[in-house]
Formats: structure tokens, sequence, C-alpha cells
């Protein structure tokens, strides 16, 4: 699978009009992916679907890769907002509603938009980078540190690892192979179950 490109954005945009440009550019960027393919997702192509200047496209973006990355990290960032947002919410919870809550929110975020989600993961490596994957971990650590007493693995550090690469696996692999198993229950529910049984023992 590729890595991601080693292309950034040019400059962050901060007034509010330069924000909507950057906005508009990443939403065309992911219409384009879906409906004609990442092959067709040119510079001039993204700039016409967002109806801005390929000039003002590059004061942003060098190239295609730059636009794509920047895509990937928007929807890595949305999915780092959500998980905050369920422990949070779930801090206090039994071990089995919030690794139910935490599973089914992993894969929602994934069927939400399956087909963009297809396109980034075969052309970019939307598989957790090192400091996201590490922000996840710190997540769900907090939350299993709560319940220590009750779980079986002795190191909560190693516990953390394995249940964030863990999921992440299997959602991207369904999402490539089986993208009909992120509809169905029971695929959840097995989901839960593998993480339960190996919480708990």
């Amino acid at each position: 699978m590729p890595t991601a490109p080693p292309a950034h954005a040019r400059k962050q945009p901060k007034q509010a009009r330069a924000q909507a440009t950057v906005s508009a550019l990443l939403d065309a960027t992911a219409r384009v992916l879906v409906d004609e393919g990442y092959d067709q997702a040119t510079t001039n192509r993204i700039a016409a679907v967002a109806g801005v200047s390929i000039g003002s496209l590059y004061q942003y973006f060098p190239n295609k890769d730059a636009i794509v990355a920047a895509l990937g990290e928007r929807l890595e960032g949305e999915m780092l907002a959500m998980l905050r947002r369920y422990v949070a919410e779930l801090e206090d919870a039994p071990l089995e509603d919030a690794v139910r809550t935490y599973v089914r929110a992993m894969i929602a975020v994934h069927a939400e938009n399956p087909r963009l989600h297809r396109v980034l993961t075969a052309n970019y490596d939307l598989s957790l980078p090192r400091p996201l994957h590490a922000r996840f971990e710190a997540i769900v650590r907090t939350y299993l540190e709560r319940h220590a007493a009750s779980l079986r693995p002795a190191s909560l550090e190693q516990a953390s690892f394995i249940l964030v690469s863990s999921v992440e696996a299997i959602t991207h692999g369904a999402l490539l192979h089986r993208p009909e198993l992120l509809e169905q229950e029971s695929f959840t529910e097995e989901v839960c179950q593998l993480v339960l049984r190996y919480l708990l023992g």
C-alpha cells in the first residue's frame, strides 16, 4: 500500500475566506475521487469542481498528493474528535457498553462514506500515522485505567496499542475486501466480542 505523500500544504489558512476555500477544495477532492476515480483527480479538475482558480489551489497545495493527504488528515481528525467525545460520555460506563460504543463508532465513521474511504485507503496510507495512533491509544488507555481491576491484561499500555491497532485493521480490511460487513450487526457484535474476550479473558 502506498505511504502518505511527502508533500504538505503550502500555507495554513487563517482568515475565514481562506478556510472556506480550502474546505471547498477538500470537498471537491472527495467528490472527484468518489465519482471519477483517483487518476482523474487532477489539480485542474479539483479546482474546477470547487469553483476556484487553479492559482488559488496552488496557494495552498503544491500538487494533487498534498490535497489527498490533507483530505486524509481531515478524516483522521474527525475520527479523533469522535473518539474523544464518546470517551468523555462513557468514562463511567460499564466496559461492555463502552466497547460496543467504541467499535460501533469506528465502523460507522468508515461506513458513512465507504467509497471515499476505499479510494483513500487504496491510494493513500489511511492507516493511522504514529502521532495520531498514539493519541488514540492515550484516550483508550485513560478509559482502561479506570477499569483496571476488572481487566485481564497486565500492561494497559500494550492493551491500548493492541485494541486500537486490531479494530483499525479489521475495519479497514472489511472496508477494502468485504464492505457489506460494515452494515451487518452480526459483524459489529463479533468485533465487540473479540475485544471483550481479550480484555476480560
